[in-house]
């Protein structure tokens, strides 16, 4: 293992769920001897990579939020379909949310709730298994065959009683999407909140992000919500040049 892999190892340690760490904690997520994770934490902190607070807990440092903004798959589209995303915001008042896909997850680049939206397990960075969700649904079905394949015969977690884990159920689900243009997920993650999604484009037509609407079951239909959908995900496409505007 190189020196290379164990800083990244122990960037790695670091998640939404624990976004504070101790050196005992981040050798025992890495598997790497005390030691070792001492001088590379120490590197770290004096390049600005992870901050240490007084208490002697390790987190993120502004350094490395500072490189992350460079990434144009993440500010650089958030910029761009913020504004959409407001106005789906004030249009539906539920949650909304922009991702693209890395491998065989959707990553989450940016998210806006207000106070009455229903409870939801996503937040800006965090990842999720394409086949459960709106928006993975829709990085998916627009994805290689081989990346739909890969997915597809990957252990699937069932989060609630409702996923949908089937192989050959899911594949009849992606094809619905390519067809409609639009993807739904109804409790697939979260028991009462149900999503739809839709794709953005840019260029000669490629999917390059996915954005939804996730909402309380009961509160609206999804019939209703479509358009809204639609209407932001062909502005964001737009904005970014796409030339083809077919599903």
């Amino acid at each position: 293992m190189t020196l290379t892999t164990r800083t990244l190892d122990v960037l790695g340690a670091f998640t939404a769920r624990h976004p504070r760490l101790r050196l005992v904690e981040i050798a025992a997520a890495t598997g790497l001897p005390l030691t070792t994770v001492h001088r590379i934490v120490a590197d770290l902190v004096g390049w600005g990579a992870l901050e240490r607070d007084e208490d002697g807990t390790i987190s993120v440092g502004l350094r490395l939020w500072e490189l992350a903004s460079l990434v144009p798959r993440g500010p650089e589209l958030r910029n761009v379909a913020l504004p959409f995303l407001e106005d789906l915001y004030t249009a539906t008042r539920e949650n909304v949310q922009l991702a693209v896909r890395e491998d065989l997850q959707s990553v989450f680049v940016e998210r806006l709730t207000g106070p009455d939206a229903v409870d939801v397990m996503t937040r800006v960075g965090t990842r999720f298994p394409l086949p459960a969700t709106g928006v993975g649904r829709v990085l998916l079905a627009h994805a290689p065959p081989e990346v739909q394949e890969a997915a597809l015969a990957a252990p699937m977690r069932r989060w609630t009683d409702r996923t949908l884990v089937d192989p050959d159920r899911l594949r009849a689900v992606l094809a619905e999407v390519r067809r409609a243009g639009v993807a739904f997920s109804d409790q697939q993650v979260t028991l009462g909140a149900a999503s739809v999604a839709a794709p953005v484009r840019r260029g000669d037509g490629e999917v390059v992000a996915a954005i939804s609407v996730v909402y309380g079951v009961g509160r609206t239909a999804a019939t209703a919500l479509v358009p809204a959908v639609r209407t932001a995900a062909l502005g964001i496409s737009r904005a970014l040049g796409v030339r083809s505007l077919t599903s």
